[in-house]
C-alpha cells in the first residue's frame, strides 16, 4: 500500500488511475482540520475527484470536510447504503409495529435533543443510557460523582421527562452503573446503584441489573430503533454485551 499526503501528490495519483482501481485515503480525522470543517481542506480532498458519495448514514448529519465541506465544491449524491436507511427508518417511524422502542446513547442530550423529541411523539418506551444518562440523573437531583454532565442541559432534561410522563411513554433510566476512578482501559472500577454514585467515581457503563431490565422490555419490542452507545465501548473492560 502506497501512502501519500493530501494535495498534488494524491490528486497526482488520482489522475493516473487505470479503470477497475481504487484509491483509499488515510482516516482523515488523523487531520485535525477535518472536525474543523475546514474550507481549505475540503477543497484538497474535492480536487480528489469529480463527484461526491456519501453513503456513511452514521456520519452524514456531521458538519465536517469530508462530508459537509467537500460537498460544497463537488454534485454530491447519497449512495444507496443510505437510501436503504432512510426508507427503513421512515417505515419504523411512520408506521411501526408495536411495542415501538428507541434507545438512545452517547455522550451528550445537545446532540439528541430534536431526535428525542420526536420520538416522545411516536415511541412506547424511551430508554435512555450512555454519558447523556449522568444528566438526567442530575435532573433528578441524583450525585453523579465524578460523571459527565452537560449542566445548560438540565433543565431540558427536566422538559424531556415531563414530556414523556404526557404522552405516557415509559421512559426508561439506569438503576445501576458500572463506575471507575478515572476514564481508562482498566482502571479500578465497581458496580453500584445509579443512586449511589459517590465523589470520585464517575459512570462509564450501564450495569448488570440495567442489562436484564433493558434486555427484558428489548424481547417484548416489535420494532426497536437505536441510536448511539451505552457505555464506553471504547476499552474492552466496558464493552459487556448481554449473552
Amino acid at each position: 500500500m502506497q501512502k501519500i499526503l493530501f494535495g498534488e501528490s494524491a490528486k497526482a495519483l488520482t489522475a493516473n488511475m487505470k479503470e477497475g482501481e481504487v484509491v483509499l485515503l488515510e482516516n482523515v480525522r488523523f487531520d485535525k482540520r477535518e472536525e474543523e470543517n475546514d474550507k481549505e481542506f475540503s477543497k484538497e480532498l474535492a480536487n480528489l475527484a469529480d463527484i461526491y458519495v456519501n453513503d456513511a448514514f452514521g456520519t452524514a448529519h456531521r458538519a465536517h470536510a469530508s462530508t459537509a465541506g467537500v460537498a460544497e465544491f463537488l454534485p454530491a449524491v447519497s449512495g444507496f447504503l443510505i437510501e436503504k436507511e432512510i426508507k427503513f427508518l421512515g417505515e419504523a417511524l411512520n408506521n411501526p409495529e408495536r411495542p415501538f422502542v428507541s434507545i438512545i446513547g452517547g455522550k451528550k442530550v445537545s446532540d439528541k435533543i430534536s431526535v428525542i423529541n420526536n420520538l416522545l411523539e411516536k415511541v412506547d418506551t424511551l430508554i435512555i443510557g450512555g454519558g447523556m444518562a449522568y444528566t438526567f440523573f442530575k435532573a433528578k437531583g441524583m450525585n453523579i460523582g465524578d460523571s459527565i454532565c452537560e449542566e445548560d442541559k438540565i433543565e431540558t432534561a427536566k422538559e424531556i421527562m415531563k414530556k414523556a410522563e404526557e404522552n405516557n411513554v415509559n421512559l426508561l433510566l439506569p438503576v445501576d452503573i458500572h463506575v471507575a476512578k478515572e476514564y481508562a482501559e482498566n482502571p479500578e472500577s465497581n458496580f453500584v446503584s445509579a443512586d449511589k454514585i459517590e465523589d470520585g467515581w464517575e459512570g462509564m457503563d450501564i450495569g448488570p441489573e440495567t442489562i436484564k431490565e433493558y434486555a427484558k422490555v428489548l424481547r417484548e419490542a416489535k420494532t426497536i430503533m437505536w441510536n448511539g452507545p451505552l457505555g464506553v465501548f471504547e476499552f474492552d473492560k466496558f464493552a459487556v454485551r448481554n449473552k
